[in-house]
């Protein structure tokens, strides 16, 4: 019988934190899931005493672990942010110098898929992009930073625990020949992520430095719609080769191109190209095309902007249901025509010596 919920936070509190107090009591604990017999949860600590807050969480995954019922036990800690303190005027000592943006250890280039605004299909990109790559011949991750909506583990069929051998390291999950890991690897499917932005960012921090990702050609990485926390987070802490701008062609979706595009101008961070998905319709059963959003406007934007069209990708059912089912189409159907505009993609980025 598996443990229920009650019996973890029982056992959670009988786990002492640095302050004294039961670890419940400190109200440290976020995003507690309890499911077929993995516990999941976050440890939300100052970074300051990230030291002293180690061994508790190890005693806190020991104390779950030795629960009937249970058979995986991963917390994570992330860090939330306080108000810094006023700067001391009257001191001489130099300003210490910010730190710029690191290279990930084994990976050559880190390319961000971007859109400004939601259901313009970037996840699916995302992942169709990653799987023809790695089709291609590349040594491909994907890391899903898309914390509010991940949907990398469905598109993939990835499903199941990432494990950290050590309580330190992350190694991340792979299939169809891509190295993957998500934000949704470690909650419930269904599950809300109810998190303020610093914890984001320490979250996807801990993605980037922590996990496993071992000697990669190119790093994709899934972002949210819009121009938030993640994006700066990215920008500011890892050396991004670029962009890829996804958007369909109608006017709505381009005018928050635009802004994604400005947000990455003023990061520094340079646009590789744009991508126009849902670019037209060709009937299954009469063969009619129709571009339902539209057609040229990503290409003319995309003039406009000085940066390279890098693929028109159609609207087409087996897309939607191939991602569904956990096989992109480039996997289930890799002859089709929509699969070849992915493998068409990947050509023109490795050719680009973006990938």
């Amino acid at each position: 019988m598996s443990a229920t919920r009650d019996d973890v936070l029982g056992a959670l509190k009988s786990v002492r934190a640095p302050s004294g107090e039961d670890l419940i009591s400190t109200g440290v604990v976020r995003a507690l899931s309890v499911e077929d017999g993995a516990v999941r949860f976050v440890l939300e600590i100052d970074p300051k005493q990230s030291t002293a807050w180690s061994p508790v969480r190890d005693a806190a995954e020991a104390a779950v672990k030795a629960l009937s019922g249970v058979t995986t036990v991963s917390a994570v800690m992330t860090a939330h942010s306080k108000p810094a303190a006023p700067p001391d005027l009257s001191s001489s000592r130099k300003p210490a110098q910010p730190q710029g943006p690191q290279k990930l250890p084994g990976v050559d280039r880190i390319v961000a898929i971007a859109s400004g605004k939601g259901g313009v299909g970037k996840s699916t990109v995302s992942a169709n992009l990653a799987v023809a790559l790695a089709a291609e011949g590349r040594r491909v991750g994907l890391l899903d930073a898309d914390v509010y909506g991940p949907s990398q583990p469905r598109m993939l069929g990835v499903s199941g625990r990432p494990a950290s051998p050590d309580g330190k390291t992350i190694l991340p999950m792979r299939n169809h020949g891509v190295t993957m890991m998500s934000l949704g690897l470690m909650t419930n499917e269904g599950q809300a992520v109810v998190w303020r932005g610093p914890m984001l960012m320490g979250a996807l921090q801990q993605m980037l430095g922590q996990v496993q990702w071992g000697a990669l050609d190119i790093l994709l990485i899934d972002l949210p719609p819009g121009t938030g926390d993640v994006q700066m987070t990215l920008a500011q802490k890892s050396e991004v080769t670029g962009a890829v701008i996804v958007s369909t062609p109608q006017d709505v979706a381009l005018i928050d191109a635009r802004k994604g595009i400005d947000m990455f101008n003023q990061l520094h961070v340079p646009i590789l190209g744009m991508i126009e998905n849902m670019s037209t319709h060709i009937c299954s059963n009469c063969g009619h095309e129709e571009h339902i959003f539209g057609h040229g406007g990503v290409a003319a934007e995309a003039e406009k902007m000085g940066v390279p069209l890098l693929a028109e990708i159609p609207l087409h059912l087996d897309i939607r249901t191939a991602a569904d089912s956990g096989a992109p189409i480039v996997v289930s159907k890799p002859q089709s025509t929509q699969a070849q505009s992915f493998r068409a993609l990947a050509r023109r980025m490795i050719e680009d010596g973006n990938a």
